[in-house]
């Protein structure tokens, strides 16, 4: 039994899938670099600077990109549902961008700029049956996910499929990369930690570098502030390391968002989600080989 929740190790759908808590993890493992191409790809950065972005760094166009499926909205709602971003840096970058290009216009350009990226990364593969299997399994996931209270994966959900395999996998993966952290924050947000408090617990834990961290946008003095905060609590020493508390509420965090992330794979199977994972795999080392993803990320991959 977990000692957190008092459920199996093994979570049950109503139909009598099941799927282990680790096949969760590392579904998302395998498909978070397949989406994350799209903030990192030269044939992405050189779309999104023909409708005009700046893309010197990748902030300008990340924003815009990512938050396209929620049509023009404003700053406020974009760094609710960013949830770890300063609101002042998703003020700098939103405020404008539909000034730039409007959301339309920007669904299309990331579907021609992951069409390009993919085919340069996969090559002849891009037509492979294994590719068209995984398109199609991810795409059947993508499709049992329950959207309510999830307004990214139910943004993404609402857009139409492309034609092209390929182009499903990626919206596949997207879809379920956003349910799983709409999903994410619901467990933040369960635990305690607002948007600063829950990159300052993650950084004590070891999941990525302080520093990695200071690309979402808060101030010095927003940093220590948490940090006191956290203190108080008693979830970090006077270090900043995590307490025994500390890494005990980080790890019922991860564990909770497995939990609601689970859904989709339960309805989707052990049999077919182990299948997807196996047929991933080499998609999924492509993608690393590319040298296109940084080796140290805000989402503690590999490190909890």
């Amino acid at each position: 039994m977990s000692k957190h929740d008092g459920r199996t190790e093994r979570e049950t759908d109503t139909v009598g899938h099941a799927v282990e808590p680790a096949r969760v993890r590392q579904l998302w493992h395998l498909l978070e670099p397949l989406h994350a191409v799209l903030y990192y790809a030269p044939e992405v950065f050189e779309e999104a600077a023909a409708l005009g972005y700046d893309t010197k760094e990748r902030w300008p166009s990340y924003f815009p990109l990512r938050a396209a499926p929620l049509g023009p909205v404003g700053a406020e709602r974009v760094a609710s549902a960013f949830y770890s971003f300063s609101p002042r840096m998703v003020a700098e970058h939103i405020d404008s961008a539909w000034a730039t290009a409007e959301p339309g216009a920007l669904l299309a350009a990331r579907l021609r700029g992951i069409d390009r990226a993919y085919r340069a990364i996969f090559g002849d593969r891009i037509d492979s049956p294994g590719l068209g299997e995984a398109a199609a399994l991810a795409r059947r996931a993508a499709e049992a996910v329950n959207t309510a209270g999830r307004p990214l994966a139910a943004a993404n959900a609402a857009l139409e499929w492309p034609e092209a395999p390929h182009l499903q996998l990626w919206q596949a993966a997207t879809i379920l990369r956003e349910h799983r952290g709409d999903g994410h924050i619901a467990a933040l947000l369960v635990a305690g930690l607002d948007p600063v408090e829950s990159l300052v617990s993650f950084a004590a834990i070891g999941a990525a570098s302080v520093e990695r961290f200071e690309s979402r946008g808060w101030s010095a003095t927003e940093w220590a502030s948490a940090r006191e905060r956290l203190t108080a609590r008693g979830l970090l020493d006077e270090t900043g390391e995590a307490t025994d508390t500390g890494r005990d509420l980080r790890h019922r965090v991860e564990h909770h968002t497995d939990q609601l992330a689970a859904a989709p794979w339960q309805l989707l199977g052990t049999a077919d989600t182990a299948r997807l994972a196996d047929l991933l795999g080499e998609f999924w080392v492509a993608v690393l080989s590319s040298g296109l993803l940084p080796s140290e990320t805000t989402l503690g991959i590999g490190k909890v």
